[in-house]
């Protein structure tokens, strides 16, 4: 039997995952020799060498990979195991791991901090990533909890809407059509259009609307992600698609404009989502719960 400790283990998963020692160091709050003297000690007991560095690159061996393995699933037990105890006293503690659509990192964050101040010993764990990133893992049951702009149609899950969004058309304040009236969606898809890439939520709900309306419409650039699209906007690119709550700061400070486009804007919910029939720990009960009951209201 391997008697390596778990601060050992500790410490070696953090290297591997960080693939460094100085950035491991930095994470665990220990000086980068302590490290090293540990990960050495534990490559002691297996007998056997766990990272190769390459020029600059420090890489896992054979062997460092079947322990990366194991560190995984032991921390993996040992936080299930955490949770299990805290919910047998009652506890609402614990990691809340949510995996969250792009644009909702404009507002989540304001019910999590609103949620860990009535429940402090929760460890809050947030993944912003798109829609088809999110479709992945939930597939993969990494997370506790999803949100998203559209539940999926083509999955078993539970869903309930909790937030009320709204899509618009953004533009520089100098573009043509700021402070137009009534434009229509022809005008609208006339213009260059800033999309977001393939996979996103807001661009799938924007493409379904002028199909509805049978307009045919044509991205003049993709951009990775909310952010990109509104500093494309504001260097006079094109008009931008995006959600009001993505827009606060930068129609306050008056760099980006809404369009007064006809039929808009788009409304839109946001929902919480996980697997039918999977077993929720407390804390994503209670957070699951906080979402549906909160009055809490992004700005």
């Amino acid at each position: 039997m391997i008697r390596a400790t778990f601060q050992q283990l500790r410490l070696f998963e953090a290297v591997a995952r960080n693939a460094s020692f100085t950035l491991a160091a930095r994470e665990v709050h220990l000086s980068q020799p302590a490290v090293s003297i540990q990960v050495k000690r534990l490559e002691e007991l297996v007998d056997q060498r766990l990272f190769e560095q390459l020029g600059k690159r420090l890489y896992l061996t054979e062997a460092g990979r079947e322990v990366y393995a194991a560190c995984t699933d032991i921390f993996a037990r040992m936080g299930n195991l955490e949770e299990n105890l805290s919910e047998l006293c009652g506890q609402v503690s614990g990691p809340l791991r949510i995996a969250v659509a792009t644009t909702a990192k404009y507002f989540l964050p304001r019910y999590l901090g609103a949620f860990v101040r009535q429940f402090d010993r929760v460890r809050p764990q947030l993944k912003v990533t798109n829609r088809a990133n999110i479709l992945e893992r939930m597939d993969e049951n990494v997370d506790d909890l999803y949100i998203l702009g559209r539940p999926p149609e083509e999955r078993d899950v539970e869903k309930a809407s909790f937030l009320e969004d709204e899509l618009v058309f953004c533009a520089s304040a100098d573009h043509p059509l700021a402070g137009q009236k009534d434009i229509t969606l022809e005008q609208i898809a006339g213009e260059r259009l800033l999309f977001r890439e393939q996979g996103s939520g807001t661009r799938r709900a924007f493409e379904q609307h002028f199909a509805e309306l049978e307009i045919p419409v044509e991205p003049y650039m993709e951009l990775g992600s909310g952010e990109a699209i509104k500093q494309a906007a504001i260097a006079g690119l094109g008009v931008g698609m995006l959600s009001i709550f993505s827009l606060r700061l930068e129609l306050e400070t008056g760099r980006l404009v809404t369009l007064n486009v006809a039929g808009m804007p788009m409304h839109r919910e946001w929902f919480v989502v996980y697997p039918k029939g999977k077993r929720l720990s407390l804390a994503a009960q209670r957070f699951h719960q906080f979402l549906l009951e909160s009055e809490v209201m992004p700005e």
